[in-house]
């Protein structure tokens, strides 16, 4: 892949409180999407608070474009039903990756960023980017639009790959 900064694993936790799209439940299953990539949790059958507890994982080559999480209801006889959407930025965490190195030493659970919810994300409630285990974290609630009800929770990891270049490095040579 092109100018290939890292790896970002995306913990799909769970889900809660989802809207019911069969007769009393609904079988969920979460599809995230950046830019071409595609990836997919696996379906829950008869769950509106489903704990998928997935590791599912992005190339990240391009961090400004934003990431979209789609929630559907499995059918096996018809077309899946939507059950809810959310997108969230990665900014203020590649931020956090590129100052890495200042972390070093910090008591773990040092909050390093805190992203409030606004009108401009799909954020339920305060997002903490923490040090955690040597590692930058950050975890988040995000609030489903497009639907009654409905919140998926989140974690993000990023995965240094071995011989490529540094977040800084490589934006150093694109200027």
């Amino acid at each position: 892949m092109q100018n290939l900064l890292g790896l970002l694993r995306l913990h799909v936790i769970r889900g809660v409180n989802l809207a019911i799209r069969d007769s009393k439940s609904s079988d969920p299953y979460v599809i995230v999407r950046m830019g071409q990539q595609k990836l997919k949790t696996r379906v829950m059958k008869k769950n509106l608070n489903p704990e998928w507890n997935e590791d599912l994982t992005l190339s990240i080559s391009d961090p400004i474009l934003p990431i979209k999480i789609m929630v559907y209801d499995r059918d096996w006889f018809s077309r899946d039903d939507k059950m809810g959407d959310a997108f969230f930025h990665i900014d203020p965490f590649i931020e956090a990756i590129r100052i890495q190195s200042q972390f070093e030493g910090l008591p773990e659970g040092t909050v390093i960023m805190k992203i409030q919810a606004n009108r401009q994300n799909c954020l339920s409630e305060e997002s903490k980017i923490v040090w955690k285990k040597g590692k930058i974290v950050q975890n988040m609630f995000l609030k489903l639009q497009n639907v009654e009800c409905g919140e998926v929770e989140l974690q993000l990891e990023w995965i240094d790959v071995s011989g490529l270049l540094s977040i800084k490095e490589a934006e150093d040579v694109a200027y």
